[in-house]
Parts: structure tokens; sequence; C-alpha cells
């Protein structure tokens, strides 16, 4: 038998920044929301498994519209979360001489088009510009997850507007047209029960078509890559970042406030591939709890891949001097997704959808945490 359970105006899945930004803005609003949270807690998978780059348009030269939307969002990001960013720091980009899909000039004139500061840099003492086309100074800030996690859940907490299920599995979600009912399994005691809401929206990033197959609306064609950031500390590097652009290069810079280096590889990162639209990955086969429709947390898992980073931190050290020794502190890993439209050009775009209108049903697709106020736009 289902226990049967509360009524909500909203039901949100999943518990990341995305989820519980959307939580926060509808409660102001007046309604009651419940998240969905597969997992023990709020903000366990990518809202933290991330290089903490806040974007201001640099990252993407083949695509201006994720540029230009990830410097729109950049000024009020940083205002509401100022106590959690790190704006003490040297950032640095700069162009492989070889084998880069955008070189110096390019790259100059995308800065110059979308207005954000570039200036080269002809020497530094930590730099091998036997390996660089071209260094720039500019300007970028780091957010810290961690304390951004533990501001968000303590605002949830708070707020007696939104209840929050942690651990537990959506099993079914049946459209009554004025409403959705959602059974859902608690998977401490296995127990079956359910709720109605008004709306539901979609914040599960790689769960994404997982859920949108259980509510019965269309997919959003997207890739899936098992990844891993790597966390290191360097004495000479704890106030200064480098991204290697544009192709299979790396970028190295500090985590938040947290004292280490946060390190990613384009050749290095992503461990494995999906390019279908639910996650499969051959580790699937080891861990059994781990599925397509519902996936398990990378970070706890026997299967996942061996770590890369030696091969990581012997690649980023081609672009710097003897004067500079990367130590490995440890390694996350994560799903990252991204659309299949944007596998050409590297864009992120933020995807939000109405994919069901009685009742609604809403699906936000993003991978830049600066985007969390495109909810505001269509809600």
């Amino acid at each position: 038998m289902i226990k049967p359970g509360e009524k909500y105006d909203f039901a949100i899945i999943g518990g990341g920044i995305f989820g519980c930004y959307a939580a926060l803005y509808l409660a102001k609003k007046g309604h009651r929301i419940c998240i969905i949270e597969k997992e023990k807690e709020l903000f366990k998978k990518a809202s933290i498994v991330n290089q903490a780059r806040l974007h201001s348009g640099y990252h993407y030269p083949r695509s201006v519209a994720t540029a230009i939307m990830s410097d729109d969002n950049k000024a009020r990001f940083t205002k509401d979360h100022e106590p959690f960013i790190n704006f003490h720091f040297e950032k640095y980009y700069a162009i492989d001489q070889y084998g880069s899909l955008t070189d110096a000039a390019q790259f100059e004139r995308f800065c110059d088009y979308i207005k954000i500061k570039c200036v080269r840099v002809k020497n530094h003492p930590l730099f091998n510009f036997h390996r660089l086309e071209a260094l720039y100074s500019t300007t970028e800030y780091t957010f810290d997850p961690i304390l951004i996690a533990e501001y968000y859940k303590q605002k949830i907490k708070e707020n007696k507007l939104i209840e929050v299920l942690n651990y537990v599995k959506i099993i079914e979600a049946e459209n009554l047209t004025s409403s959705w009912k959602i059974n859902y399994q608690d998977l401490d005691n296995l127990e079956i029960k359910s709720l109605h809401a008004t709306a539901a929206f979609n914040a599960t990033y790689s769960g994404s078509n997982g859920i949108n197959r259980l509510f019965g609306v269309s997919e959003i064609k997207l890739m899936h890559e098992i990844s891993e950031m790597a966390f290191l500390t360097c004495k000479p590097l704890e106030n200064m970042g480098l991204t290697v652009m544009d192709g299979q290069f790396g970028s190295l810079m500090p985590y938040g406030k947290s004292g280490l280096l946060s390190l990613s590889s384009v050749a290095y990162t992503h461990h494995k591939v999906s390019y279908d639209n639910l996650p499969h990955f051959d580790c699937q086969n080891e861990n059994l709890e781990c599925q397509p429709n519902f996936l398990s947390n990378c970070n706890f898992c026997q299967a996942k891949p061996p770590s890369n980073y030696r091969k990581m931190i012997s690649q980023i050290s081609h672009y710097f001097t003897d004067k500079v020794r990367l130590d490995y502190f440890t390694s996350l890993f994560t799903i990252k997704s991204k659309l299949k439209a944007n596998y050409i050009d590297d864009g992120r775009p933020t995807e939000i959808s109405i994919l069901n209108q009685d009742p609604p049903f809403y699906c936000i697709f993003a991978g830049k945490i600066n985007s969390i106020y495109e909810v505001e736009k269509i809600i």
C-alpha cells in the first residue's frame, strides 16, 4: 500500500544549486515547495565537483552566445555571493604554441568584441614562454563551492515553506491534469510513499532524461562524461590561475577560498563518454546500484576509473618554469553532461523549457553556476 503524502505547489527534483535556488525563489513568492533529492544530503555531486570558475566569458571563444551569457550573469552572482568568492588572485589565459583551435589574434579579437580585459604579458618568471604563443592577464574569479553549499543548505533549512526529502527514489509520476502524483521510495526503509504537486521542476543535470521519462515528457539530446577534478597544492601558484586555450589543454586555478588548486584537463579529465540520452557506462555493470536512469555518486563507487592526476599534472607543467612544483592532494569524480548540439563549439548554453502544460513540468539544463537566475525567466 502506498502511504499518502503532502500536497505542494512545486516538486523540485534535484538538490544542487539550481534546484535549491529555484526552491528559494519560488518560496519567496509564497509557494510551498518539496525538494526531492536522491543523495543523503543536498549538494553532493556536480554543484561541488567543478573547477569553481565564475565565468566571465573567456572560456568560450567559439561560442559567443555562451560567453555573453556568462558575463551577463556574473555581476549579479558576484554581488549575491560576495562572501564566498575569491577575488584576490592573478588570472591568466594562454594560447599554446601547438594545436590550438584559437590563435592569439583570434582570442584578442574575441575579448575585444565582448569587452573583457585581455592584456598581453611578455615576461613572467613562472611561465614557460617557449611553449606559449601568448599569455594574457585577465579578470576572472572563483567561487567556493563548499561555502556556497553550506549557505544554501542553511537557507533551505530555515525556510518554512520548503521541505526536503533526501535519499529517495522516484518510481512513478502520474499526470492528474490538475497536479502530479509522485510515488517515491524511501531508500532507508524501502517504504513507498506519495505526494501531490501542482507543478514539477527537473533540476537533476545528468539525471535530466531519467526524470523526464518518468514524467512522460520529451527528452533533451545529451552526451555524458565521467569526469575527474584533481586538487593540488603549490606555494608559488597559491594566488594564481592559468587556463590554456583552446583545444586539448588544461586549466589550474584556486578552488574558492580552500587554499587548494583545482586542475582540469580536456584530454585527461574525462575518462568515459556516453552519447546516449541516458548515461550508459561499462562500470555500471560492476556497480548495479548505478543505472542510467538512477545514477550513483562516483566518489563512493569502487568501479570508478583510476585517477589521471599524473597525466594532468604533467600536461599543465609544460607551461611553467622549474620554479613551480605541483603536489597532488586528492580527486573528485562526477558525471558531466552537455547538449549534443554544442559538441563542436564547446558552448554551454542554459536550456530551460516547459515540457508539459497541464500540469506544468519545467526542465532546466545548465552547466554554469552563474546561470541560476535563468529560472526566473520562465517561472
